[in-house]
C-alpha cells in the first residue's frame, strides 16, 4: 500500500460503517483525515479512536451535505485545520425507509435519498474542487453501487441517487481532462455494516466484500495509481489492484451508456 504522509483527506458519512472504515485506513497510510458526518458525538469519538489508534491527525466536523452553508463551512473549517484537501471521498448518504415500489413510496423521504447523494456529492465537490484546480492537485471518489448500473425496484430512490452520482462523476472527470486533478466512482460491493444489515434484501447474505478491498482502491487512487479510470467505475472485492493498474480501457468502459438493439439502431 502506498504511503500517503503529507495529504489531507476529507470523508463524508464518516462515524460508521465504510465511512469510519476508510477514515482509519486512510490516516494508516499518513494521511490527515477530516471526517464530516451531522451527529457530532459520534463522530468526535470516531474520529479521536481513529488518531489512537494511528497516530494520525484527524479532524472532526459536524454538517448536513445537503445544506450549502453547512458544508461551505464545513470545508472551510478543515481547510484551517489541516490544509487543503487533497482526497475527497462523498461517502454520506441514505436509502429508502420502506421496501415498496415508487408510487408506494413517501415522496419526502424518496427525494431526502436522492437529495442526500447528489446533492450532498454536488455541494462538496462544489466547495472542494476549485482549490484541488487552482494547485492542479486532487483526486474526488464518489461511493457507487450495483444499483448504480442496475436498478432495484424496491430501492427506487437509492437506484436513482447513485445512477446520477455515476453520471455526475463522468461530467466532472471531463471538465478535469488535462489536468492532475481526477474523480472516480467506487462501487463497494456488499459490505457488512449497519446500513446493509437493516435492508431486506441482505438478510441472510453473508458474502461480505471486505472494507479492506474499498480502501485499496481508494488509497491506490489517492496515490495516483488508477489515473486512467477517472470518469470510471470500479468494484472492490472484484477489480483486481493489480490488473486494474494495467489494463487498457477502451472507449466509455466502464461508463454508462445505451446498450444498442442491432446494427440498426440509429443510437448505437
Amino acid at each position: 500500500m502506498a504511503e500517503l504522509t503529507g495529504q489531507v483527506a476529507l470523508v463524508t458519512g464518516a462515524s460508521t460503517g465504510i465511512g469510519r472504515h476508510l477514515v482509519e485506513a486512510l490516516a494508516a497510510r499518513g494521511m490527515a483525515v477530516a471526517g464530516l458526518a451531522r451527529t457530532e458525538d459520534r463522530l468526535r469519538t470516531a474520529m479521536a479512536e481513529v488518531a489512537a489508534a494511528t497516530g494520525a491527525r484527524t479532524f472532526a466536523v459536524a454538517a448536513d451535505v445537503t445544506d450549502r452553508a453547512s458544508v461551505e463551512a464545513a470545508v472551510e473549517a478543515v481547510v484551517g485545520e489541516l490544509g487543503q484537501i487533497d482526497l475527497l471521498v462523498n461517502n454520506a448518504g441514505v436509502i429508502d425507509a420502506l421496501e415498496v415500489p415508487l408510487w408506494e413510496a413517501d415522496p419526502d423521504q424518496w427525494w431526502d435519498v436522492v437529495a442526500s447523494h447528489i446533492k450532498g456529492g454536488f455541494l462538496l465537490s462544489r466547495a472542494v474542487v476549485p482549490w484541488m484546480v487552482l494547485r492542479n492537485r486532487g483526486r474526488v471518489v464518489n461511493l457507487a453501487s450495483g444499483m448504480s448500473v442496475r436498478a432495484r425496484p424496491e430501492y427506487s430512490a437509492y437506484s436513482v441517487a447513485k445512477t446520477g452520482l455515476m453520471r455526475m462523476t463522468e461530467a466532472l472527470a471531463a471538465a478535469l481532462e488535462g489536468s492532475d486533478v481526477r474523480a472516480f466512482d467506487v462501487s463497494p460491493g456488499v459490505v457488512d455494516t449497519a446500513m446493509t444489515r437493516s435492508m431486506a434484501i441482505w438478510q441472510g447474505f453473508e458474502d461480505w466484500t471486505p472494507p479492506e478491498a474499498v480502501s485499496e482502491l481508494i488509497t491506490a487512487i489517492a496515490a495516483g495509481e488508477l489515473d486512467a479510470w477517472s470518469g470510471r467505475l470500479l468494484r472492490a472485492g472484484v477489480d483486481d489492484l493489480d490488473t486494474a493498474r494495467a489494463v487498457a480501457l477502451g472507449e466509455a468502459a466502464r461508463q454508462l451508456r445505451l446498450r444498442p438493439y442491432g446494427e440498426q439502431d440509429p443510437l448505437g
